[in-house]
Protein backbone atom coordinates (compact mmCIF):
# COMPACT_ATOMS: atom_id res chain seq x y z
CA UNK A 1 0.00 0.00 0.00
CA UNK A 2 1.67 3.29 -1.19
CA UNK A 3 0.27 6.45 1.18
CA UNK A 4 0.92 9.94 1.35
CA UNK A 5 -0.62 11.90 4.46
CA UNK A 6 -0.74 15.85 3.70
CA UNK A 7 -1.70 17.68 7.22
CA UNK A 8 -3.38 20.98 5.39
CA UNK A 9 -3.80 22.58 8.82
CA UNK A 10 -4.86 21.91 12.45
CA UNK A 11 -8.27 20.60 11.86
CA UNK A 12 -7.51 18.82 8.16
CA UNK A 13 -5.60 16.43 6.53
CA UNK A 14 -5.56 14.83 3.24
CA UNK A 15 -4.70 11.05 2.14
CA UNK A 16 -3.51 10.04 -1.50
CA UNK A 17 -3.34 6.10 -1.61
CA UNK A 18 -2.60 3.22 -3.86
CA UNK A 19 -3.76 0.05 -2.67
CA UNK A 20 -2.39 -2.86 -5.00
CA UNK A 21 -4.37 -5.89 -6.82
CA UNK A 22 -2.00 -8.20 -5.04
CA UNK A 23 -2.70 -6.56 -1.29
CA UNK A 24 -6.66 -6.39 -2.20
CA UNK A 25 -5.94 -10.74 -3.41
CA UNK A 26 -4.22 -11.49 -0.03
CA UNK A 27 -6.69 -10.10 1.85
CA UNK A 28 -9.68 -11.43 0.46
CA UNK A 29 -7.63 -15.26 0.23
CA UNK A 30 -6.99 -14.27 4.10
CA UNK A 31 -11.07 -13.91 4.19
CA UNK A 32 -11.99 -16.63 2.23
CA UNK A 33 -9.55 -19.07 4.08
CA UNK A 34 -11.35 -18.09 7.60
CA UNK A 35 -14.89 -18.90 6.00
CA UNK A 36 -13.54 -22.24 4.63
CA UNK A 37 -12.53 -23.27 8.11
CA UNK A 38 -15.90 -22.08 9.79
CA UNK A 39 -18.10 -22.94 6.65
CA UNK A 40 -20.82 -26.14 6.77
CA UNK A 41 -21.48 -27.22 3.77
CA UNK A 42 -23.09 -31.10 2.52
CA UNK A 43 -20.07 -33.81 1.75
CA UNK A 44 -17.76 -31.67 3.44
CA UNK A 45 -16.33 -31.96 7.32
CA UNK A 46 -16.19 -28.80 9.35
CA UNK A 47 -12.91 -27.02 8.16
CA UNK A 48 -12.50 -29.03 5.34
CA UNK A 49 -15.08 -27.12 2.27
CA UNK A 50 -12.72 -26.25 -0.30
CA UNK A 51 -11.46 -22.75 -1.09
CA UNK A 52 -13.14 -22.69 -4.78
CA UNK A 53 -16.30 -23.69 -3.32
CA UNK A 54 -16.58 -20.32 -1.04
CA UNK A 55 -15.61 -17.77 -2.99
CA UNK A 56 -18.23 -19.30 -5.54
CA UNK A 57 -20.68 -18.91 -3.39
CA UNK A 58 -19.11 -15.87 -1.20
CA UNK A 59 -16.62 -14.45 -3.97
CA UNK A 60 -18.33 -10.90 -4.71
CA UNK A 61 -18.97 -10.18 -0.83
CA UNK A 62 -15.60 -11.05 -0.07
CA UNK A 63 -13.87 -8.82 -2.59
CA UNK A 64 -16.05 -5.70 -1.05
CA UNK A 65 -15.00 -7.38 2.62
CA UNK A 66 -11.27 -7.21 1.18
CA UNK A 67 -11.71 -3.81 0.47
CA UNK A 68 -13.55 -2.89 3.59
CA UNK A 69 -10.62 -4.16 5.47
CA UNK A 70 -8.29 -2.69 3.21
CA UNK A 71 -9.79 0.85 4.06
CA UNK A 72 -9.56 0.14 7.39
CA UNK A 73 -5.67 -0.11 6.99
CA UNK A 74 -5.41 2.92 5.05
CA UNK A 75 -7.15 4.47 8.10
CA UNK A 76 -5.27 3.86 10.42
CA UNK A 77 -1.93 4.36 9.17
CA UNK A 78 -2.91 7.57 7.90
CA UNK A 79 -3.90 8.53 11.45
CA UNK A 80 -0.47 7.34 12.89
CA UNK A 81 1.26 9.44 10.55
CA UNK A 82 -1.05 12.30 11.92
CA UNK A 83 0.26 11.46 15.30
CA UNK A 84 -3.69 11.44 16.75
CA UNK A 85 -6.06 9.27 18.11
CA UNK A 86 -9.58 8.14 16.77
CA UNK A 87 -11.12 10.24 19.18
CA UNK A 88 -9.09 13.30 18.05
CA UNK A 89 -11.41 12.80 14.68
CA UNK A 90 -14.81 14.66 13.86
CA UNK A 91 -17.43 13.42 11.60
CA UNK A 92 -16.91 10.59 9.26
CA UNK A 93 -13.70 10.39 6.42
CA UNK A 94 -14.84 11.70 2.77
CA UNK A 95 -13.46 10.80 -0.34
CA UNK A 96 -12.34 13.41 -3.12
CA UNK A 97 -11.24 10.03 -5.08
CA UNK A 98 -12.23 6.44 -4.86
CA UNK A 99 -11.43 4.90 -8.29
CA UNK A 100 -10.54 1.04 -9.29
CA UNK A 101 -7.71 0.48 -11.61
CA UNK A 102 -6.61 -3.17 -12.89
CA UNK A 103 -7.84 -4.48 -9.94
CA UNK A 104 -6.38 -2.22 -7.53
CA UNK A 105 -7.87 1.45 -5.80
CA UNK A 106 -6.69 5.16 -6.13
CA UNK A 107 -8.21 7.34 -3.91
CA UNK A 108 -7.57 10.87 -1.56
CA UNK A 109 -9.28 10.50 1.63
CA UNK A 110 -10.20 14.09 3.97
CA UNK A 111 -9.75 13.52 7.12
CA UNK A 112 -11.22 16.70 9.99
CA UNK A 113 -9.94 16.66 13.37
CA UNK A 114 -10.68 18.66 16.35
CA UNK A 115 -9.10 21.81 16.39
CA UNK A 116 -7.04 23.40 18.47
CA UNK A 117 -8.98 26.37 19.74
CA UNK A 118 -7.13 29.94 21.83
CA UNK A 119 -9.88 31.78 23.70
CA UNK A 120 -7.23 34.19 25.31
CA UNK A 121 -8.68 37.12 25.98
CA UNK A 122 -12.29 36.67 25.35
CA UNK A 123 -13.76 37.92 28.53
CA UNK A 124 -12.54 41.61 26.55
CA UNK A 125 -15.58 40.32 24.34
CA UNK A 126 -18.18 40.70 26.63
CA UNK A 127 -19.65 44.30 26.21
CA UNK A 128 -20.86 46.52 28.59
CA UNK A 129 -24.26 46.93 29.68
CA UNK A 130 -26.83 48.74 31.99
CA UNK A 131 -28.71 46.61 34.79
CA UNK A 132 -32.13 46.86 34.36
CA UNK A 133 -34.10 48.59 36.92
CA UNK A 134 -37.08 46.98 38.16
CA UNK A 135 -39.88 49.85 39.71
CA UNK A 136 -42.66 49.88 42.51
CA UNK A 137 -45.30 49.55 39.55
CA UNK A 138 -44.12 46.22 38.27
CA UNK A 139 -43.80 44.48 41.57
CA UNK A 140 -47.25 46.08 42.09
CA UNK A 141 -48.77 44.34 38.99
CA UNK A 142 -46.79 41.61 39.08
CA UNK A 143 -48.15 40.80 43.02
CA UNK A 144 -51.64 41.40 41.61
CA UNK A 145 -51.38 38.96 38.73
CA UNK A 146 -50.13 36.14 41.35
CA UNK A 147 -53.20 36.97 43.86
CA UNK A 148 -55.23 36.74 41.14
CA UNK A 149 -53.99 33.24 39.67
CA UNK A 150 -54.42 32.34 43.29
CA UNK A 151 -57.57 33.95 44.67
CA UNK A 152 -60.77 31.67 45.31
CA UNK A 153 -63.99 32.80 43.99
CA UNK A 154 -67.32 34.63 45.62
CA UNK A 155 -70.81 34.81 44.10
CA UNK A 156 -71.30 38.25 42.57
CA UNK A 157 -74.23 39.75 44.57
CA UNK A 158 -74.96 42.52 41.91
CA UNK A 159 -77.80 41.40 39.80
CA UNK A 160 -76.22 41.64 36.11
CA UNK A 161 -76.12 38.94 33.49
CA UNK A 162 -72.74 36.81 32.51
CA UNK A 163 -69.97 39.23 31.06
CA UNK A 164 -66.59 38.15 29.78
CA UNK A 165 -64.02 37.75 32.68
CA UNK A 166 -66.66 36.32 34.54
CA UNK A 167 -67.17 32.52 36.24
CA UNK A 168 -70.35 30.92 35.23
CA UNK A 169 -71.58 27.74 37.80
CA UNK A 170 -74.24 25.72 35.69
CA UNK A 171 -75.50 22.79 34.45
CA UNK A 172 -75.47 22.00 30.88
CA UNK A 173 -76.68 19.07 28.35
CA UNK A 174 -75.61 18.73 24.15
CA UNK A 175 -77.71 17.27 22.12
CA UNK A 176 -76.82 15.51 18.59
CA UNK A 177 -79.70 15.37 16.50
CA UNK A 178 -81.86 15.44 18.80
CA UNK A 179 -80.46 13.20 21.01
CA UNK A 180 -78.32 13.74 23.91
CA UNK A 181 -74.47 12.39 23.22
CA UNK A 182 -72.05 10.74 25.95
CA UNK A 183 -70.12 13.24 27.89
CA UNK A 184 -72.11 16.16 27.16
CA UNK A 185 -73.60 16.79 30.17
CA UNK A 186 -72.72 18.28 33.62
CA UNK A 187 -74.15 19.79 36.73
CA UNK A 188 -72.51 23.06 38.52
CA UNK A 189 -69.93 22.88 36.25
CA UNK A 190 -67.50 26.33 36.39
CA UNK A 191 -66.53 27.96 33.28
CA UNK A 192 -64.30 30.96 32.84
CA UNK A 193 -66.19 33.03 30.09
CA UNK A 194 -63.12 33.85 27.90
CA UNK A 195 -60.93 31.84 28.52
CA UNK A 196 -61.43 29.59 25.38
CA UNK A 197 -61.80 26.71 26.95
CA UNK A 198 -64.87 25.07 25.23
CA UNK A 199 -66.01 24.78 21.49
CA UNK A 200 -66.21 27.81 19.32
CA UNK A 201 -69.67 30.06 20.12
CA UNK A 202 -70.11 28.29 23.57
CA UNK A 203 -68.93 31.07 25.79
CA UNK A 204 -69.90 33.74 23.52
CA UNK A 205 -73.68 32.34 24.24
CA UNK A 206 -73.51 31.93 27.74
CA UNK A 207 -72.88 36.27 27.64
CA UNK A 208 -75.99 38.02 28.65
CA UNK A 209 -77.77 35.32 30.47
CA UNK A 210 -78.81 36.05 34.29
CA UNK A 211 -79.00 33.43 36.91
CA UNK A 212 -81.48 31.04 36.71
CA UNK A 213 -82.16 31.33 33.09
CA UNK A 214 -82.14 28.31 31.23
CA UNK A 215 -81.55 28.56 27.40
CA UNK A 216 -80.17 26.74 24.27
CA UNK A 217 -77.02 27.29 22.23
CA UNK A 218 -76.48 26.46 18.43
CA UNK A 219 -72.65 25.21 17.78
CA UNK A 220 -70.67 23.40 15.91
CA UNK A 221 -67.81 20.80 16.93
CA UNK A 222 -64.42 22.09 15.11
CA UNK A 223 -63.11 19.11 12.33
CA UNK A 224 -60.41 18.02 14.14
CA UNK A 225 -62.55 17.50 17.08
CA UNK A 226 -61.32 14.60 19.45
CA UNK A 227 -64.56 12.59 18.97
CA UNK A 228 -65.29 11.38 15.14
CA UNK A 229 -68.92 11.22 15.92
CA UNK A 230 -69.15 14.73 16.99
CA UNK A 231 -66.21 16.27 15.08
CA UNK A 232 -67.33 18.90 12.45
CA UNK A 233 -71.17 18.22 13.66
CA UNK A 234 -73.98 21.25 14.59
CA UNK A 235 -75.36 20.61 18.30
CA UNK A 236 -77.76 22.10 20.46
CA UNK A 237 -76.65 22.69 24.14
CA UNK A 238 -79.01 23.20 27.17
CA UNK A 239 -77.54 25.33 29.71
CA UNK A 240 -78.58 26.70 33.42
CA UNK A 241 -76.93 29.54 35.02
CA UNK A 242 -76.84 28.80 38.88
CA UNK A 243 -74.72 31.34 39.94
CA UNK A 244 -71.86 33.65 38.60
CA UNK A 245 -68.79 34.06 40.42
CA UNK A 246 -66.00 36.93 40.59
CA UNK A 247 -61.85 36.34 41.49
CA UNK A 248 -62.10 36.97 45.95
CA UNK A 249 -59.00 38.64 45.50
CA UNK A 250 -57.94 40.68 49.06
CA UNK A 251 -56.25 43.99 48.77
CA UNK A 252 -53.23 42.60 50.50
CA UNK A 253 -52.15 39.10 50.13
CA UNK A 254 -53.22 37.41 53.17
CA UNK A 255 -51.10 34.67 55.73
CA UNK A 256 -52.70 31.64 53.45
CA UNK A 257 -52.08 33.30 49.50
CA UNK A 258 -48.85 34.12 51.36
CA UNK A 259 -47.54 30.59 52.33
CA UNK A 260 -48.78 29.40 48.43
CA UNK A 261 -46.98 31.82 46.74
CA UNK A 262 -43.55 31.27 49.38
CA UNK A 263 -43.62 27.69 49.73
CA UNK A 264 -41.02 26.28 51.93
CA UNK A 265 -40.76 29.75 53.67
CA UNK A 266 -41.00 30.51 57.13
CA UNK A 267 -43.05 32.92 58.39
CA UNK A 268 -43.40 34.25 55.25
CA UNK A 269 -43.83 38.45 54.70
CA UNK A 270 -45.86 40.26 52.11
CA UNK A 271 -41.88 41.88 51.72
CA UNK A 272 -40.23 38.48 51.00
CA UNK A 273 -42.93 37.83 48.18
CA UNK A 274 -42.24 41.17 46.53
CA UNK A 275 -38.31 40.82 46.84
CA UNK A 276 -38.50 37.91 45.34
CA UNK A 277 -40.83 39.50 42.38
CA UNK A 278 -38.30 41.78 41.68
CA UNK A 279 -35.20 39.39 41.28
CA UNK A 280 -37.89 37.73 38.84
CA UNK A 281 -38.76 40.70 37.22
CA UNK A 282 -35.01 41.63 36.69
CA UNK A 283 -34.12 38.00 35.47
CA UNK A 284 -36.45 38.01 33.09
CA UNK A 285 -34.89 41.93 31.87
CA UNK A 286 -31.72 40.63 32.05
CA UNK A 287 -32.09 37.86 30.25
CA UNK A 288 -33.76 39.74 27.71
CA UNK A 289 -31.18 42.09 28.07
CA UNK A 290 -28.65 39.50 27.29
CA UNK A 291 -30.68 37.73 24.23
CA UNK A 292 -30.92 41.00 22.14
CA UNK A 293 -28.38 42.99 22.80
CA UNK A 294 -25.17 41.56 25.03
CA UNK A 295 -25.22 38.05 23.46
CA UNK A 296 -25.04 39.14 19.74
CA UNK A 297 -22.51 41.68 20.12
CA UNK A 298 -19.97 39.02 22.03
CA UNK A 299 -20.96 36.20 19.30
CA UNK A 300 -19.93 39.12 16.96
CA UNK A 301 -16.76 40.22 18.96
CA UNK A 302 -15.10 36.63 19.51
CA UNK A 303 -15.55 35.22 16.11
CA UNK A 304 -13.78 38.34 14.41
CA UNK A 305 -10.80 37.79 17.50
CA UNK A 306 -10.55 34.05 18.03
CA UNK A 307 -8.82 32.64 14.70
CA UNK A 308 -9.25 28.70 14.41
CA UNK A 309 -9.12 26.25 11.39
CA UNK A 310 -12.46 24.76 10.67
CA UNK A 311 -12.89 20.95 10.24
CA UNK A 312 -14.62 21.00 6.08
CA UNK A 313 -16.84 17.93 6.24
CA UNK A 314 -18.11 19.76 9.53
CA UNK A 315 -19.26 22.99 7.83
CA UNK A 316 -20.27 20.87 4.23
CA UNK A 317 -22.80 18.83 7.48
CA UNK A 318 -24.17 22.29 8.31
CA UNK A 319 -24.72 23.39 4.97
CA UNK A 320 -26.56 20.02 4.15
CA UNK A 321 -28.57 20.68 7.23
CA UNK A 322 -29.59 23.80 5.86
CA UNK A 323 -30.36 22.94 2.54
CA UNK A 324 -32.44 20.28 3.75
CA UNK A 325 -34.78 22.77 5.31
CA UNK A 326 -35.03 24.96 2.76
CA UNK A 327 -35.63 22.30 -0.17
CA UNK A 328 -38.26 20.87 2.71
CA UNK A 329 -40.15 24.13 1.94
CA UNK A 330 -39.85 23.97 -1.64
CA UNK A 331 -42.71 22.63 -3.91
CA UNK A 332 -42.10 19.46 -6.17
CA UNK A 333 -41.78 21.65 -9.35
CA UNK A 334 -38.54 23.98 -7.90
CA UNK A 335 -36.92 20.11 -6.81
CA UNK A 336 -37.17 18.74 -9.64
CA UNK A 337 -35.60 21.51 -11.23
CA UNK A 338 -32.68 21.41 -8.70
CA UNK A 339 -31.93 17.95 -9.29
CA UNK A 340 -31.69 18.33 -13.12
CA UNK A 341 -29.37 21.60 -12.23
CA UNK A 342 -26.58 20.27 -10.34
CA UNK A 343 -24.69 23.71 -11.09
CA UNK A 344 -27.30 25.07 -9.33
CA UNK A 345 -27.20 23.23 -6.14
CA UNK A 346 -23.94 24.20 -6.14
CA UNK A 347 -24.61 27.52 -5.89
CA UNK A 348 -27.47 27.19 -3.42
CA UNK A 349 -24.85 25.90 -0.73
CA UNK A 350 -23.07 28.59 -1.41
CA UNK A 351 -25.34 30.99 -0.42
CA UNK A 352 -25.69 28.96 3.63
CA UNK A 353 -21.42 28.71 3.67
CA UNK A 354 -20.65 32.07 5.36
CA UNK A 355 -23.49 31.38 7.72
CA UNK A 356 -22.49 28.00 8.08
CA UNK A 357 -19.07 28.69 8.69
CA UNK A 358 -20.00 31.08 11.58
CA UNK A 359 -22.23 28.25 13.18
CA UNK A 360 -19.44 25.69 13.26
CA UNK A 361 -16.70 28.33 14.26
CA UNK A 362 -19.24 29.38 17.56
CA UNK A 363 -19.40 25.44 18.73
CA UNK A 364 -16.10 25.32 18.66
CA UNK A 365 -15.49 28.60 20.55
CA UNK A 366 -18.38 27.62 23.13
CA UNK A 367 -17.31 24.54 23.84
CA UNK A 368 -14.11 25.62 24.71
CA UNK A 369 -15.24 28.46 26.52
CA UNK A 370 -17.68 25.82 28.43
CA UNK A 371 -14.73 23.72 29.61
CA UNK A 372 -12.33 27.31 30.31
CA UNK A 373 -15.25 28.40 32.70
CA UNK A 374 -16.19 24.70 34.11
CA UNK A 375 -19.24 24.60 32.95
CA UNK A 376 -20.80 20.88 32.47
CA UNK A 377 -23.92 19.42 31.69
CA UNK A 378 -24.35 15.67 32.71
CA UNK A 379 -26.78 13.49 30.18
CA UNK A 380 -29.33 13.40 33.50
CA UNK A 381 -29.86 16.87 34.19
CA UNK A 382 -30.84 17.04 30.25
CA UNK A 383 -33.06 13.80 30.71
CA UNK A 384 -34.67 15.99 33.77
CA UNK A 385 -35.10 19.59 32.09
CA UNK A 386 -37.07 17.10 29.55
CA UNK A 387 -38.91 15.52 31.70
CA UNK A 388 -39.89 18.80 33.40
CA UNK A 389 -40.77 20.16 29.91
CA UNK A 390 -43.11 17.81 29.36
CA UNK A 391 -45.04 17.70 32.50
CA UNK A 392 -45.65 21.74 32.22
CA UNK A 393 -47.13 20.63 28.86
CA UNK A 394 -49.65 17.91 30.40
CA UNK A 395 -47.39 14.93 27.89
CA UNK A 396 -45.75 11.96 28.96
CA UNK A 397 -42.20 12.39 30.05
CA UNK A 398 -41.35 8.89 28.37
CA UNK A 399 -42.82 9.28 25.34
CA UNK A 400 -41.63 12.82 25.30
CA UNK A 401 -38.15 11.82 25.80
CA UNK A 402 -38.14 8.95 23.00
CA UNK A 403 -39.48 11.03 20.34
CA UNK A 404 -35.94 13.57 21.43
CA UNK A 405 -33.98 10.33 20.68
CA UNK A 406 -35.83 9.25 17.65
CA UNK A 407 -35.28 12.68 16.01
CA UNK A 408 -31.10 12.49 17.36
CA UNK A 409 -31.33 16.25 18.62
CA UNK A 410 -30.31 15.18 22.73
CA UNK A 411 -26.60 16.59 21.68
CA UNK A 412 -28.01 19.75 20.52
CA UNK A 413 -30.29 20.29 23.41
CA UNK A 414 -27.00 19.78 25.33
CA UNK A 415 -24.86 21.98 23.73
CA UNK A 416 -27.91 24.55 23.98
CA UNK A 417 -27.87 24.38 27.78
CA UNK A 418 -24.40 24.77 28.04
CA UNK A 419 -24.27 27.37 25.89
CA UNK A 420 -27.23 29.32 28.30
CA UNK A 421 -25.28 28.58 31.08
CA UNK A 422 -22.25 29.98 29.71
CA UNK A 423 -23.65 33.30 28.49
CA UNK A 424 -25.78 34.28 31.75
CA UNK A 425 -21.81 33.23 33.81
CA UNK A 426 -20.06 35.33 31.57
CA UNK A 427 -22.68 38.39 31.47
CA UNK A 428 -23.34 38.23 34.89
CA UNK A 429 -21.55 41.83 36.49
CA UNK A 430 -19.01 40.79 38.97
CA UNK A 431 -18.19 36.98 37.42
Amino acid sequence: MQIKVNRINSANASVEATISPALLQKKEEKLIASAAANMKADGFRKGKVPAHLVKARYGKQMKEDAKTEALRDLYTQALAQLSITHEAVVGEPSFAKFEEKEGGLELEMKISMRPTVNVEGYKECVPEYKTPKVTKKEIGERLEKMMQLTAGLKNIDEVRPVQKGDFVVMNFEGFLDGVAFEGGKAENYTLEIGSGSFIPGFEEGIIGMNVGETKEINVTFPENYGKAELAGKPTVFKITVNAIQGKDVPKKPTEEILKRLLPGVEAPTQETLESQIEEEIRNEKLSKVFNDEVKPKFVEAVLEKIALDLPENIVEQEIDLQMRSVFGKMDEAAIKEYSENPEKIKEKREEFREDATKSVKLTFIVDELARAEGIQVSDQEVMQMIYFEAMQQGANPKEYLEYYQKQGVLPAIKMSIIEDRLFSKLFTKGN
